[in-house]
């Protein structure tokens, strides 16, 4: 499912610099989190962590705020370098760099500077292991998905999507106090989910991957081949899901959790497959959202019942 193209050039007239209120400069900064973006991370680290655990309220507090930290440093120093295809995309056209509120390089350093306190927050209040990992994470995200691989393959989120699975284990390293195998369980099915969840997503928005030449699955291969990538990759999610039951890490009520969500995301999966519709898309976008935030939640009511 790999297709290799040219990086496009870095092109296009720079934005005229506009003044900004400073309300609109504390938006514009927030922004370059991407907050809505972290949302599900941070859910994903909470609930890895009661899975692992029973860890202190200042615990999840400083974790949570060193992922976030994390986080937000890989989505700034993307913000960074993007710029320049965020110009040619209309839902990106509005963000701080591409309209011309904030200058590249304040978005860079902001970039940086999260990353580096999100390190030693983690370090200090968790443990090395922890932090070790929320910079693999970064480092990932900013080097090997957004400098790399995005605008040069269709495998673009397939590898890059490693980058959305650090986050449970910096929160099962947190309480454990190192790495433990059974966070892998969690890492490769965020690992697995995402490909079929962004898929979803690019239907929506291919128009605009196109006009700013990203290989995004649809754009490359066409709808039929993304919803049939979608189908397989739905697939190896609920396989992947159901790993931890087999290796004993997860029991019974985890299992029904899974089975129960899986069947859904196959169901909307073959919608997508046999009526192609946006709608469709849209709905399993949506759904896929809802099935890592439950099946998490079954993680943990597994680990404490």
């Amino acid at each position: 499912m790999s297709t290799t193209v040219s990086a496009p050039p870095k092109t296009g007239a720079a934005p005229v610099r506009v003044a900004s209120t400073s309300r609109q400069l504390v938006a514009d900064l927030v922004a370059l989190t991407k907050p809505k973006v972290q949302v599900l991370l941070l859910l994903t680290t909470i609930t890895a962590m009661y899975a692992a655990g029973s860890p202190s309220p200042w615990l999840v507090l400083w974790t949570v705020v060193g992922g976030s930290l994390a986080s937000g440093g890989a989505s700034a120093v993307n913000h960074w370098y993007d710029r320049d295809i965020d110009r040619l995309m209309e839902r990106t056209q509005d963000r701080p760099i591409p309209s011309g509120r904030m200058e590249p390089h304040v978005a860079l350093w902001v970039g940086l500077w999260l990353t580096i306190a999100s390190f030693f927050l983690l370090a200090l209040a968790a443990n090395i292991t922890a932090a070790l990992l929320a910079l693999a994470g970064f480092v990932w995200y900013v080097g090997v998905y957004t400098m790399w691989l995005k605008r040069r393959t269709t495998n673009n989120i397939v590898i890059g999507g490693l980058a959305g699975a650090f986050p449970p284990m910096v929160g099962w390293a947190a309480v454990t106090g190192g790495f433990a195998v059974d966070s892998l369980y969690p890492f490769a099915i965020v690992f697995a989910w995402t490909a079929p969840h962004f898929w979803a997503l690019s239907m929506l928005i291919k128009d605009d991957y196109a006009a700013a030449s990203i290989p995004m699955l649809p754009v490359v291969k066409g709808d039929s081949y993304t919803f049939k990538a979608i189908v397989v990759w739905s697939a190896i999610t609920v396989v992947v899901s159901v790993v931890p039951v087999i290796t004993g890490a997860f029991g019974t009520i985890y299992l029904a959790f899974a089975l129960v969500l899986g069947v859904e995301l196959m169901r909307q999966s073959f919608v997508l497959l046999r009526k192609g519709t946006r709608a469709a898309a849209l709905s399993l976008h949506l759904y896929a959202l809802i099935y890592l935030t439950v099946l998490f939640a079954g993680m943990v009511l597994d680990a404490k019942i």
